[in-house]
């Protein structure tokens, strides 16, 4: 049992408690775009040596 049920009315309402409670408010879903390709780094220039030099691809 909780404690509540063994307290007054006169004491309830000091304590501002309320057996009803009130419905929650639904969350706003906060959708975040990710672009996963761009952290993957597939659009990144590709480099590579070719006669010992740095080239790009």
């Amino acid at each position: 049992m909780r404690i509540v049920d063994h307290l007054s009315e006169g004491q309830l309402e000091k304590l501002n408690y309320s057996k009803k409670k009130e419905p929650e408010q639904k969350k706003k879903v906060h959708h975040e775009h990710v672009d996963w390709e761009e952290i993957m780094g597939v659009n990144r220039d590709t480099y590579r040596r070719k006669g010992g030099a740095i080239r790009s691809r």
